[in-house]
């Protein structure tokens, strides 16, 4: 008797977003299934992954990570070239760290004349964060989407307190919009439905439920990404369709298991070797729970979770 696969039916889909603009354009979403169930429904785009750079050199990194950039982590403008030259990256993910007024209060000015060197120097797509400080990020992100104008980037984050104005300044310059809720569905769908609601286009929003770190609330995260696509694909909820972001690499990188000497614990083995498993590991998580765009540091870790993702599909 042969065996039969049992198959689930899904009446919704996630939204495909286009990135970046030219042949090196890339496409995310588009899913019409649970991650990775090809038997059940269409998944035409596989995860991408966007490397982290900022616009400060990173002191706070860990060395085992620090390291691999410290030729070019000075200049943001290299840092990125590096990336998509020598590391192949999908994208970068430019995060403009020095515009908090607890950093170096960088003008707003200023953080766009970075982006638009950067921009003139890669052609793979650009995903730009602002401080993740509510009021600064208004004026940042205004200045910086006027100046990337036409280049089809992300922009990010909008949180319920700034959605606006932030929102209105990545649909008047084309740009994709990540709106940023605190790991709660309600809050997610309510923040969509706020967005399409002064006319934002759905599908050019990506949601950050807010991630978290292997070990640090993973499980959590997780939980809330399901209930989301299940949203999505079985109910048919058009706030739950955009695509899923998960901003990984600054919750690992900060964790006691990426950061204790050997020293200290040589009973947890080499720590350049733990440091790049728990990017890996915290990667594979988000992926299996319907990420489409990961912002990740390591590229070894990254190497690894891009041979996971061709072996899943």
């Amino acid at each position: 008797m042969a065996f039969t696969i049992p198959k689930e039916n899904y009446n919704g889909k996630v939204y495909e977003v286009e990135l970046g603009v030219g042949d090196r354009a890339i496409k995310i979403g588009g899913e019409s299934t649970l991650p990775f169930l090809s038997f059940e429904g269409e998944m035409p785009n596989r995860p991408s992954i966007a490397i982290e750079i900022q616009d400060l050199p990173p002191n706070d990194w860990p060395d085992t990570v620090k390291k691999v950039y410290e030729k070019v982590s000075s200049n943001p403008v290299a840092w990125a070239k590096f990336c998509q030259d020598e590391l192949k990256a999908d994208a970068v993910a430019l995060r403009l760290i020095s515009t908090h007024p607890d950093q170096k209060d960088t003008k707003p000015e200023d953080a766009a004349k970075l982006v638009s060197e950067v921009l003139n120097v890669i052609s793979i797509p650009v995903i730009i964060l602002g401080s993740e400080h509510i009021e600064k990020d208004i004026a940042v992100l205004k200045t910086v989407a006027e100046t990337a104008k036409g280049k089809n980037c992300i922009i990010g984050k909008a949180q319920e307190e700034n959605h606006k104005t932030i929102a209105a300044v990545a649909m008047a310059n084309e740009h994709k919009l990540i709106a940023m809720s605190q790991l709660d569905v309600n809050l997610a769908k309510q923040l969509n439905i706020l967005l399409t609601q002064m006319g934002f286009v759905k599908e050019r929003i990506l949601t950050d439920p807010m991630s978290s770190a292997l070990g640090y609330g993973l499980e959590y995260t997780y939980s809330v990404m399901e209930r989301i696509r299940l949203a999505a694909l079985q109910q048919n909820d058009g706030a739950m369709q955009p695509p899923l972001v998960c901003d990984i690499g600054k919750n690992v990188w900060k964790t006691k298991e990426t950061i204790a000497a050997e020293a200290e614990l040589p009973e947890w083995g080499s720590l350049e070797e733990r440091g790049i498993i728990w990017e890996a590991m915290t990667a594979a998580g988000m992926i299996m729970a319907g990420a489409n765009l990961l912002v990740m540091r390591h590229p070894k870790a990254i190497e690894l979770t891009k041979k996971l993702i061709e072996e899943l599909r």
